[in-house]
């Protein structure tokens, strides 16, 4: 993936700032895909039999395939210029999460600090996985580390049109 005008820069990101996600539907292919690349066989997660014997009634998703499918909702609410996930602060598992389920990830910008020379900056979001039902089933803080914009004068200079808005030549010849 590369970036596109439509995705903002730290300079654009003020505290405060929130977005919603799209949906996902969790699935027991997502559940059991995880099981198999992660090497979490956990009954609770794949075994229907075992899990009837749990609170929870039935097999429930992984936490971290949780986290990470909320991460990928998060790449376009809001589409951000991110260089680097620094850290993830204080992240809860509160309820569970089963096929079926429809998950959105709540994104809020906490705190901004400027980083590089400020060439970029790192941003601690607020970040909450709610379900279908609204209820937060995961939340904390992701940091991560975005671009900022460049200076006018590199950004005119690297401009596509930069050629094209040059002044004439003044060698005589038309």
């Amino acid at each position: 993936m590369s970036f596109s005008s439509s995705h903002l820069y730290f300079d654009d990101l003020e505290v405060g700032n929130e977005w919603t996600s799209g949906g996902r539907t969790v699935t027991e292919a997502d559940i059991v895909n995880f099981a198999g690349f992660s090497g979490d066989f956990n009954p609770i997660h794949i075994d229907h039999e075992f899990a009837k014997t749990t609170p929870f009634r039935r097999p429930i998703a992984h936490g971290f395939a949780v986290f990470c499918m909320a991460s990928g909702l998060g790449i376009f609410a809001p589409p951000v210029r991110t260089m680097a996930m620094l850290r993830v602060n204080q992240w809860n598992f509160q309820q569970a999460v089963f096929a079926g389920d429809t998950i959105r990830s709540l994104t809020r910008v906490k705190e901004k600090t400027v980083r590089g020379r400020g060439r970029r900056g790192e941003i601690v979001w607020y970040r909450a996985v709610v379900n279908q039902d609204g209820k937060v089933v995961q939340d904390g803080e992701v940091v991560t580390l975005v671009e900022c914009r460049p200076p006018v004068r590199e950004a005119a200079l690297t401009a596509p049109d930069a050629a094209a808005a040059a002044p004439p030549s003044s060698n005589g010849s038309a």
